[in-house]
């Protein structure tokens, strides 16, 4: 293979990579966009919602906005500190090894997404389109929809299909949530946890950070809600071109096994000759062997981030999922035209910070670019695109 190829081949991988991330966060905006439209939440509804997040400050609609700016920013603050204290917490009992108390603690917070806020939420949609069902089938339904859920985010052996899936249900559903918080308090806590993300990652005593240097230490995953994306690698086998998924587990003790295990997944038939063949003439994913070539390993990141797992995996936290699309869905209550903008800036976003990814070598921050763009998109639309596209309709003008 000359060099041009092997640049086109690498660059068409790492544009399947890319849009391996972008889809499950586009699917997850999209969904919350369409229950915000469905159920229509109104401020009334919002105001009544009682959180951390509103436990400073329950913004009523009689304040001034310099009133409710401050609030807000009071809310954010409580909201900022819990979490922060909540992530130290978490890498104290990483550090103690106490790894299936912080599984089983995981389980039961997908447990209460999934069954309670998911089960509030079906049954506001059962209302809406007046779905004839008793309550026992539903209660059914509802406790088999969870507790597949929940095993699918915690066990290896389920496919990662409905992992991935799953993933992004539960992002879906706290976001949704989050969309009810009073509209100061959430565009300021947007903002606040894209700078929280931003320091816990790259401040040397940032939570985030001692966590994953923490498991990079160990050799361990971070037990937390983290998207992971497959990674896509090209193998050549009697001079045929193909794709195929692969999937490292990681190195056990060099003197119970010989070797990694490698399972894989090929598109289409082939022999397992083939395959063994083809495992020889792997083309690795290009961030992660850019990163081996200046020998650095990737990083693990867990609870917010992007980051590149020992697989070659994109992983992306599942806070950042849920914050992306509560800016969207905050964006929906007011125009479509504000959700087409604030979506671009995100997704722009997103793909400036995996090209830091590659660049840097190392676990980044995955909310600042993106909801910094997002909030500045939906100030720059409702503010001066609107008013121009009003007064251009107004006068009969085309543009």
């Amino acid at each position: 293979m000359d060099q041009n190829q092997s640049n086109t081949t690498i660059l068409h991988t790492l544009g399947e990579e890319i849009i391996r991330i972008i889809t499950p966060v586009s699917i997850c905006m999209l969904s919350v966009v369409i229950l915000v439209s469905i159920l229509n939440t109104d401020s009334s509804l919002s105001s009544s919602i009682s959180t951390i997040a509103t436990v400073a400050y329950t913004e009523p609609t009689s304040d001034s906005s310099w009133d409710k700016f401050k609030g807000a920013i009071l809310n954010s603050l409580v909201f900022v500190a819990v979490v922060t204290a909540v992530t130290f917490l978490l890498v104290a009992l990483f550090y103690f090894r106490c790894t299936k108390f912080l599984k089983y603690y995981m389980g039961f917070s997908a447990f209460l997404v999934l069954g309670f806020m998911g089960g509030e939420i079906g049954v506001f949609l059962i209302q809406v389109f007046r779905i004839g069902i008793d309550c026992f089938t539903y209660l059914v339904l509802l406790f088999n929809f969870t507790v597949v859920g929940v095993l699918a985010v915690f066990m290896s052996k389920i496919p990662i299909f409905v992992t991935q899936s799953y993933m992004v249900v539960i992002g879906v559903l706290t976001a949704y949530w989050f969309t009810m918080l009073p509209e100061w308090t959430t565009w300021v806590l947007l903002v606040a946890m894209a700078l929280y993300d931003l320091a816990a990652v790259l401040l040397p005593v940032g939570p985030l950070r001692l966590l994953v240097e923490l498991a990079i230490s160990r050799d361990e995953d971070i037990p937390a809600l983290v998207y992971e994306a497959r990674p896509v690698v090209d193998s050549r086998s009697n001079n045929t071109t193909g794709q195929r998924r692969v999937w490292r587990e990681r190195p056990v003790n060099p003197e119970s096994q010989t070797g990694p295990r490698i399972d894989t997944e090929s598109r289409g038939s082939s022999s397992s000759q083939n395959v063994e063949e083809g495992r020889a003439h792997e083309l690795a994913v290009p961030l992660i062997e850019r990163m081996r070539e200046h020998g650095v390993e990737p990083e693990n990141l867990g609870v917010e981030g992007i980051g590149l797992g020992s697989s070659g995996a994109i992983k992306l936290g599942l806070g950042d999922f849920i914050f992306y699309s509560v800016l969207v869905g905050r964006a929906a209550m007011y125009d479509f035209m504000t959700v087409y903008a604030c979506y671009l800036a995100i997704i722009a976003g997103l793909g400036i910070s995996l090209i830091l990814l590659a660049f840097y070598q190392k676990a980044l921050p995955a909310l600042p670019v993106s909801v910094m763009l997002g909030v500045l998109f939906y100030v720059l639309t409702r503010v001066f695109l609107e008013e121009f596209i009003v007064q251009c309709s107004s006068n009969l003008l085309m543009f």
